[in-house]
């Protein structure tokens, strides 16, 4: 009778106790405040097959509960999971209903079939040059290149895929041989090298990674996408902008420099044309007194021989000499003393053309700045970022104007030389001029006033005049053998001149050449400092994304989004597992041994 009294009262609060519940939870229903939250955080898990079809998409959020209560979540989710506790959650449409209690809370949606990932990836697999499928490569042996293409997937919305920077990566045995991957960089990771790559916001970009395998097996490339947290420290920009507007001045200052050697050269090459044309003429006019100093030696000579020869005929009786040919002996004195004062002449007019060239070419020659540039100091120019093919005509010319100043150097001992040396031998052949002329005279009137008294006086005279005539004529000789010597010896000093001549010419081109390119160089880098700050800023707007604000992926109703990130992986290519043998199915158990088996 007590036994049947307790199951009464046992069945009537089982039948009493749901309705209680029931009541009571309508009670909380209706007392249910509304949750508030701080932020949100999304995590976006997408698998790939192996050659980067899209296979599957769920999402990871994370609510900052500030007070717990009701809270809509909104997404494009086939299936909704509560990963906090084991509440459950409430789905209509893309509405997610949960109730959270303060603190961290977790749930995870399964997105649509035809939901997509803002980047479309493509990998492909190419063993020994020929490309494989997938399904062919697992324990393959040879050499492997992995290639992967990254591009926008234009049916996603691009704020992902312009703001947003990719971390691809993958792995690779230690056993694997001659790993190469261009633009990625390569670590050890324990038994593992981990290829590492990174593609910049709105980039897309072909990426590869070489080996010689064995026994190929793969684990899959891994893509990390994260809001790209690279800003750009802009506090040196104005002083890279103040350097470059120096270096702007400066290659202006180098030009209007390059204008004035341009006519420095011009200068210095017409002074050398011109030395060129006076030492022409000078070698003329010593070729020319060297061709008639045979003729004026056979003359001296043959006036010395008459001269013996007067002496020998003139006879012990003075009644039986002839004196008429004595008589024309003063006027081929004079001629001779002629011709000499003509070369003399000659030889004055060719010093003052000498010394009027000489003077012009000295006096362009110094005006060639001696100061070295250094071998730093040329490299600077080159790392200064101006026009290498213009740096190089500004060092050949510099190097040439250089070699023109230290080869006159060289020569100048020898220009020096020659005037001094025509005024001597001008001056010794004028003098030899005027002694012929006294001579003459002397003998004309001796010849004139003379008589057959005088003749023994005659004779004696002449001897002596014979006799010193022997000198004269030996002087003679050995003024003609200078000019010759002379004469040839210009000759090699014409030659350097005319060389001189064609190195200012090419230098004149070739400083030319340079001050076109100098002129070319300050023209684009004149506006080099306001080119640049364009080009800065530019690349704050294409990479600086620090002012980028999240926005949810799963849809665009979700607010006060702190973070969205992308983790995407490919499957990976293994060697099939040897079949194990089944387990022998084991008997279903019913409630009541399950029940008993919580307690055990």
């Amino acid at each position: 009778m007590r036994l049947k009294q307790i199951l009464y009262i046992a069945l009537a609060f089982m039948i009493v106790l749901p309705s209680f519940l029931n009541g009571t939870a309508a009670v909380a229903e209706a007392v249910k405040t509304e949750g508030k939250v701080n932020s949100k955080e999304e995590v976006v898990y997408a698998t790939l097959t192996a050659n980067g079809e899209l296979d599957n998409i769920y999402v990871v959020n994370t609510m900052d509960v500030a007070r717990a209560g009701e809270i809509l979540d909104h997404g494009k989710y086939s299936t909704v999971k509560n990963l906090t506790d084991l509440s459950e959650l409430d789905q209509e449409g893309q509405t997610v209903r949960l109730d959270a209690p303060e603190g961290k809370f977790y749930y995870q949606g399964n997105m649509d079939q035809d939901t997509e990932i803002p980047w479309d990836v493509k990998v492909s697999y190419k063993l020994d040059g020929r490309e494989v499928d997938t399904s062919e490569l697992a324990g393959q042996n040879g050499h492997i290149e992995i290639s992967i293409d990254t591009k926008a997937n234009k049916a996603v919305d691009p704020v992902f895929y312009e703001n947003y920077l990719l971390q691809v990566s993958l792995k690779l045995p230690n056993t694997y041989q001659n790993i190469e991957a261009p633009d990625g960089m390569i670590a050890n990771a324990g038994k593992n090298k981990q290829i590492t790559f990174t593609v910049m916001p709105g980039k897309e970009e072909k990426l590869s990674v070489e080996a010689d395998v064995k026994d190929f097996e793969f684990q899959g490339v891994e893509i990390a996408a994260v809001p790209s947290t690279l800003p750009i420290d802009t506090s040196k920009m104005d002083t890279m902008t103040d350097d470059m507007s120096k270096l702007s001045d400066a290659i202006g200052k180098l030009n209007v420099g390059v204008a004035d050697l341009v006519d420095g050269v011009a200068e210095l090459n017409n002074g050398a044309g011109s030395l060129r044309d006076g030492s022409a003429k000078y070698k003329n006019g010593m070729n020319e007194l060297d061709g008639s100093s045979a003729k004026l030696v056979g003359s001296s000579s043959s006036i010395g021989d008459a001269l013996k020869e007067i002496n020998k005929a003139l006879p012990a009786d003075t009644g039986e000499m002839d004196l008429s040919g004595l008589k024309q002996l003063p006027d081929g004195l004079r001629q001779l003393a002629d011709g000499l004062t003509k070369a003399a002449n000659g030889l004055s007019t060719l010093q003052e053309n000498y010394s009027k060239a000489y003077d012009a070419l000295d006096g362009t020659i110094v005006e060639i700045p001696a100061e070295q540039v250094t071998k730093e100091e040329i490299a600077e120019l080159y790392a200064s970022g101006a026009d290498p093919e213009v740096v190089d005509k500004l060092v050949d010319s510099y190097k040439a104007s250089q070699k023109v100043k230290g080869t006159y150097s060289n020569v100048k001992g020898g220009f020096d030389a020659v005037e001094p040396t025509l005024n001597e031998v001008s001056g010794s052949v004028r003098e030899m001029s005027e002694q012929l002329n006294s001579i003459a005279d002397d003998l004309s009137a001796s010849l004139e006033g003379m008589d057959l008294s005088g003749l023994s006086e005659l004779q004696k005279g002449l001897a002596t005049f014979s006799s010193n005539y022997n000198e004269f004529h030996s002087g003679l000789v050995s003024y003609t053998n200078g000019v010759s010597e002379l004469s040839n010896s210009y000759g090699k000093l014409h030659s350097g001149i005319v060389d001189l001549t064609g190195g200012t010419g090419e230098l004149e081109d070739g400083v030319g050449e340079l001050h076109n390119g100098t002129e070319e160089l300050h023209q684009e880098t004149k506006d080099l400092p306001e080119g640049m700050q364009k080009e800065i800023n530019k690349m704050i707007s294409e990479y600086d994304k620090s002012d980028f604000n999240a926005v949810s992926f799963v849809s665009s109703k979700n607010e006060k989004v702190s973070s969205v990130q992308f983790v995407i992986k490919t499957e990976s290519i293994e060697k099939p597992e040897k079949e194990k043998k089944k387990k022998e199915p084991e008997e279903e158990k019913g409630f009541w041994d399950k029940l008993m088996a919580l307690f055990e």
